[in-house]
């Protein structure tokens, strides 16, 4: 495949709008590319309507089993006034490819993809299989890769390579968590003039940010790689007009975790907030969860890592660094797969994601592909070893 060609892919992969949604026309076009090649099993595994995952596996079924994950969806482009390239067009400028998703994490994606068929194309031999996991839904809770594991897709795998955007000169072997919850205040209106016939649902709402914080803030153990907790009130809202007593308020917030506190341990002690909250006379408050994510924890001397770092140091001459990450990804979903494995983050891409005028370089994207197509015999080579040790 020349250059040019793995250009169009990507190109093509980017100028499918999977906007939050319609990642199957993503995955349509990704199993067309290994329609050609009989010994590629392909299979859809749906998620909602236009929302199908995709799985592909290549190899040898009776060696180990290494996957290749990235995500189909995008986040919006926004105002696309804003954009001095059409955000959906894969144009191409000197070393930059630019649209969305150019670098989370369609370039990643392709890059993962092409790695593949071109190894199916020279019929290399393989030591183990190689599995495709192309989710939807990564940018809003990683429920694709939740289908996936529940349904046993990571349950063979000896090793996962995630190509988000790390950057290749980046191994990520440890990511933080996300908790995203809501609060429901619910009081009863009235007029504001006999504010004694209502509740109102913002001064209970305030009783839990009020102690919410103080309660978060006595997490003070800090991850040396990954940091401490961070736990932020984003959204707040209540009340329809001024001269009523609200009978409805809300608030969100983000929570980034961290190893140390599992997720068990922040849900515990916000209901137990909230049910002390709720013995107070007219106080209704009510919680809820969006798609929570564990924290990722991780060894930086694991075989994976090193090789990992090794080969992009020999590809890209550079010295890549073995770093953690702030935010979630698949990784936290594959994770709760039957068997131990290790996760990393290693992709093409940089900080444009999700910003006006995303772009990839074109070299990076390129040099990646060669990383991969590196990675996989190395990875199959090492369990070999370890298996023989």
């Amino acid at each position: 495949m020349t250059p040019q060609d793995k250009i169009a892919i990507l190109q093509h992969l980017i100028q499918i709008q999977s906007v939050n949604a319609n990642e199957t026309a993503v995955a349509d076009y990704i199993a067309s590319l290994f329609a050609p090649y009989p010994q590629a099993e392909i299979v859809k595994v749906p998620f909602a309507p236009g929302r199908d995952n995709l799985v592909v596996t290549i190899g040898d079924p009776t060696g180990p089993m290494l996957g290749l994950s990235g995500h189909m969806d995008v986040v919006a482009a926004g105002d696309a006034a804003a954009w001095h390239h059409d955000p959906f067009g894969g144009e191409v400028v000197g070393d930059q490819l630019f649209g969305r998703g150019a670098s989370d994490m369609k370039s990643g994606l392709a890059a993962i993809v092409i790695t593949m068929l071109e190894l199916l194309e020279a019929q290399t031999p393989l030591a183990g299989s190689i599995r495709l996991l192309a989710t939807v839904g990564e940018e809003t809770g990683e429920y694709g890769a939740a289908t996936l594991t529940d349904a046993g897709y990571a349950d063979s795998l000896a090793g996962l390579v995630i190509a988000e955007p790390s950057g290749l000169n980046n191994v990520v072997y440890t990511a933080r968590g996300v908790i995203d919850y809501k609060v429901v205040s619910t009081g009863k209106a009235s007029h504001s003039a006999r504010p004694e016939n209502g509740v109102n649902a913002i001064t209970n709402l305030m009783k839990f940010y009020n102690a919410v914080g103080p309660l978060m803030a006595k997490h003070t153990q800090v991850d040396p790689v990954l940091g401490g907790l961070l736990h932020n009130v984003d959204l707040i809202s209540g009340g329809e007009q001024i001269n009523s007593i609200p009978a409805h308020a809300e608030l969100m917030a983000n929570m980034r975790t961290i190893p140390a506190y599992p997720n068990q341990v922040i849900y515990d002690e916000l209901a137990a907030l909230i049910a002390q909250l709720n013995q107070e006379d007219g106080v209704q408050l009510d919680l809820s969860y969006s798609y929570p994510e564990e924290a990722i924890p991780g060894d930086p001397q694991a075989p994976l890592v090193q090789l990992a770092k090794q080969i992009s140091d020999q590809v890209c001459g550079h010295d890549t660094q073995v770093i953690g990450s702030g935010g979630a990804n698949d990784g936290a979903e594959f994770l709760r797969a039957k068997g131990e494995f290790t996760s990393i983050e290693l992709g093409p891409g940089n900080d444009s994601s999700h910003q006006v005028d995303e772009y990839v370089s074109v070299t990076e994207y390129l040099q990646a592909i060669t990383v991969y197509e590196a990675l996989v015999p190395a990875f199959f080579a090492q369990v070999a070893a370890t298996v023989g040790e």
